[in-house]
């Protein structure tokens, strides 16, 4: 059995696509993978570190105005496909599975023209150009959100999988996560991140935040700063006297490995709307204030936000909103209501999809057998 998986430029592409791997590996023994990716995108030194087999189109995304760059694009897109053609029928897949970003384009047409079973999996819940324009030819189109649906031409050929995440972020019990990062278990906690290079909105209105919870000992505040913006936030902290290593109740990491572990002791998420990160907030049932990155393609964080937000799983605030003193004033009235936060916590846990990975694996057997 042999399956190629395609995604590529943001990680939000890559890992479910990795995840799914890990599933394939896990289910088939034996089974043979391929992943197709570009060589600039993030991909290419993601997936060849997870030991993974690693091969390259040269593709860009559509130019939006007519221009020489649009003949250049569309010459450059011809020889992508003889290329994705050419890999593909070397590889001999019993299926393509695709995770967007436009990547996904040439290899998806290369399987369609070869005969070849597609699957797609989407995770927006406002779903990305590449993926709506190849769901005619896919067997099925998984979405992580189930609003995506009516963005897709065949609807009957939508299913709600959701979007994989690690055993690890459902499995973690609270005490564990509190022992992992030498914080205590019984207070009230505040997780704050701002993606892997941090954002400078959020952590502007957090210091607010901080000086707040410094000064009230049944919080804690696990800040989540981005490696950009680390040594701002400590100066931040250091004019207002506010010293994390003495405090005990503020922890500040520039990155986060163990994100496992603070969503098992988090009580409130701040953080933007990544399809990944919130799949992983509401398996593991977290209440949470989303402030949707403003630039995100065809703004699809905003409706990530919002499918939480209609459901009573979470507040969401707009970026340009931060500057008000509005977050400090949202953050302090949940963690002042202890009801508030268990309602949208459950909510969330309602919306997870924590057998995620089970219901693609499920898709590929009936593709595949």
């Amino acid at each position: 059995m042999r399956v190629i998986l395609s995604g590529g430029g943001t990680g939000g592409h890559i890992y479910p696509a990795l995840a799914i791997i890990g599933g394939l590996k896990e289910t088939f023994p034996g089974v043979e993978v391929l992943y197709i990716g570009t060589s600039r995108g993030l991909e290419a030194e993601i997936v060849p570190r997870e030991d993974i087999p690693f091969a390259t189109v040269d593709v860009s995304g559509m130019r939006r105005r007519l221009s020489l760059e649009t003949f250049l694009w569309a010459g450059k897109t011809g020889a992508a496909v003889l290329r994705a053609l050419s890999i593909v029928r070397r590889f001999r897949p019993s299926l393509v599975v695709g995770t967007g970003g436009y990547v996904c384009a040439p290899v998806v047409l290369a399987a369609h023209l070869l005969r070849i079973p597609i699957l797609l999996h989407e995770q927006n819940a406002f779903p990305g150009k590449t993926n709506r324009w190849l769901s005619p030819w896919a067997e099925r189109v998984m979405v992580t959100f189930p609003e995506s649906a009516r963005y897709f031409k065949h609807k009957d050929r939508v299913v709600h999988t959701g979007l994989p995440v690690r055993r690890e972020i459902f499995e973690t019990s609270r005490a564990t996560g509190a022992g992992i990062l030498g914080v205590s278990p019984d207070k009230r906690t505040l997780l704050v991140v701002g993606g892997s290079q941090g954002a400078h909105s959020i952590n502007q209105a957090v210091v607010p935040v901080a000086e707040y919870i410094r000064d009230d000992p049944r919080y804690q505040l696990i800040w989540v700063t981005g490696t950009k913006d680390y040594d701002w936030v400590m100066a931040q902290l250091d004019r207002r006297g506010i010293k994390p290593d003495s405090l005990g109740n503020i922890t500040i990491k520039p990155y986060l490995h163990e994100m496992a572990a603070a969503l098992a002791v988090a009580d409130l998420v701040i953080s933007r709307a990544g399809a990944t990160f919130l799949a992983e907030i509401m398996a593991r049932g977290v209440a949470s204030i989303l402030i949707p990155y403003p630039y995100a393609t065809d703004n699809h964080q905003e409706y990530n936000a919002k499918s939480l937000t209609q459901k009573g799983a979470a507040l969401m605030l707009a970026n340009d909103e931060l500057a008000s003193g509005i977050l400090l004033a949202k953050t302090r009235q949940l963690l002042n209501n202890p009801k508030a936060l268990s309602d949208m916590a459950r909510a969330a846990k309602t919306l997870g999809r924590p057998e995620a990975l089970d219901n693609i694996l499920e898709q590929i057997k009936n593709c595949i057998f």
